[in-house]
């Protein structure tokens, strides 16, 4: 079996140490060896170049492509699976090798990624986002009509509008059926839905003590899609690993985090990305525009209250609000809101890989590791310019994504 050697450059292992100088062998996939003078059977030229552990994206949408509601219902219905084939290669080529997909994905799709037959990152999944009824995934439009947006239930992806426990319990057991890596699910109302508020939470203690105890004699976690404070904390008390957007939080939610240990998914540009594609054309709802634009200042400041006190953050960003391949604009509204660069990148790949129960595996460049790299020329702490400048990408050794600098 070759042996090939990235060597000459820069590495950043994931683990927050300093840039050092450093060759990688990598053999059957995994990382073998780490360190300097290093050989192998075949050389990638790294010099005036850094490698990355591949990076994660814990917060994405692979199935749907932007957020023009008009052109969601022009659509048929199985277009989606074929434009999710470029949607997963652009987030491929950004140097994001892992997704936690937050709804649309089905088992389907992360099995052909998983069997080859399209590229694209290794994907934990939840189908669909469980929400109460006139919560944030409920379809109802103020016409009266139910109007599935982003496409309706189909076998593999149930309906998920729930009210009650035993509600609760039964959806759970049937996502899991379904091949769900996680539970999603909607504590608060969010921007893109018609009839909510994003400060107000959805389902009682009760509902959700149960969901997490289905979720949790299946071996899975829960992330919760929470904005408000209120919804944040009902999340917090119920033990659920995440808090993605916590556009809201006040001190108390934040020490509540730090106590239970629980992960943030910010997704910064989510919200911008709202008001970006309302300005180049999309005819998106005056209410919904407006709740964008509320959030947009409170989020930037509970994420740089929630880092200075030191909250666990995995990167995350709402891909399809923003275009898939832009993953990468998330780094630096991070680094802007009070995250040093290298804490950017662990947040992008170890802290992630934790957050997803993969740190065995991934997230860092170790010897025993999948071999998932990415090639970045130049400094990769230059965070607001890294998706630019993503030489090549690797998934367990193999290149999947741009050309191997030098190989020799």
């Amino acid at each position: 079996m070759a042996r090939t050697v990235f060597a000459g450059g820069k590495v950043f292992d994931g683990t927050g140490a300093a840039l050092a100088d450093a060759d990688v062998v990598v053999e059957g996939g995994s990382i073998l060896d780490v360190g300097q003078g290093l050989d192998g059977d075949e050389r990638v030229d790294l010099a005036g170049k850094a490698l990355l552990p591949g990076m994660f994206d814990c917060h994405t949408h692979v199935m749907f492509e932007g957020i023009d509601i008009l052109k969601s219902l022009t659509t048929p219905f199985s277009m989606r699976f074929y434009t999710a084939i470029h949607s997963l290669r652009r987030t491929l080529a950004c140097g994001i090798t892992t997704i936690r997909d937050a709804g649309g994905a089905d088992l389907g799709v992360k099995q052909a990624v998983a069997d080859g037959l399209i590229e694209g990152p290794r994907m934990q999944i939840s189908i669909v986002m469980i929400s109460q009824t006139g919560g944030h995934g409920d379809e109802w439009m103020p016409c009266g009509a139910v109007v599935p947006v982003f496409g309706g239930p189909y076998p593999g992806s149930p309906s998920a509008i729930v009210d009650g426990p035993e509600e609760m319990r039964r959806k759970v057991r049937e996502l899991i059926r379904d091949g769900a890596d996680v539970i999603k699910v909607a504590t608060t109302g969010g921007v893109l839905s018609p009839r909510d508020d994003p400060r107000h939470a959805h389902f009682r203690d009760d509902e959700l003590e149960v969901l997490v105890g289905e979720a949790a004699a299946a071996g899975i976690w829960v992330m919760a899609h929470a904005q408000g404070t209120p919804g944040v904390k009902a999340a917090i008390r119920a033990g659920i690993r995440s808090i993605d957007h916590g556009v809201y939080l006040d001190d108390e939610a934040i020490s509540m985090m730090l106590d239970r240990g629980t992960y943030y998914v910010p997704t910064l540009v989510a919200p911008a990305g709202v008001l970006r594609a309302v300005e180049q054309g999309v005819q998106l709802p005056e209410n919904i525009v407006q709740k964008a634009r509320e959030t947009i200042e409170a989020h930037r400041d509970s994420f740089k209250r929630a880092v200075a006190a030191g909250v666990k953050v995995a990167m995350g960003t709402d891909s399809a609000v923003t275009p898939h391949g832009e993953n990468l604009r998330e780094l630096a509204l991070m680094a802007e809101g009070g995250m040093e660069p290298s804490d950017v990148l662990v947040a992008t790949t170890s802290r992630a890989a934790e957050l997803m129960g993969l740190r065995e595996q991934l997230g860092t460049i170790e010897p025993g590791k999948r071999a998932d790299l990415v090639v970045v020329d130049g400094d990769p702490f230059d965070v607001a310019t890294l998706g630019e400048r993503i030489d090549a990408v690797y998934q367990d050794g193999r290149l999947v994504s741009g050309s191997a600098p030098g190989r020799g």
